[in-house]
């Protein structure tokens, strides 16, 4: 018998965890980490990632930062 894969609701997702709460105080404070250091809408493909505890910083290509440095527990609406 082959399971039946549920489709994923995207937009509830997003509803429940990236439109409020830690998730959007998260993420305004990473792209303001970008502005200051001048990557934020330029166009150059890097984000700044954290790579170690007190704020330290470094360029990162965009698709491994988005897809590596996020919240390890959830918690946010």
């Amino acid at each position: 018998m082959k399971a039946v894969k549920k489709k994923r609701d995207y937009k509830k997702e997003y509803a429940k965890y990236g439109s409020g709460g830690k998730a959007k105080k998260y993420r305004a404070a990473l792209n303001k980490i970008n502005r200051d250091k001048g990557n934020y809408g330029n166009g150059d493909g890097m984000d700044e990632a954290h790579y170690s505890t007190g704020g330290k910083t470094r360029k990162q290509k965009q698709s491994i930062n988005r897809a590596n440095n996020r919240p390890k527990k959830r918690n946010s609406v």
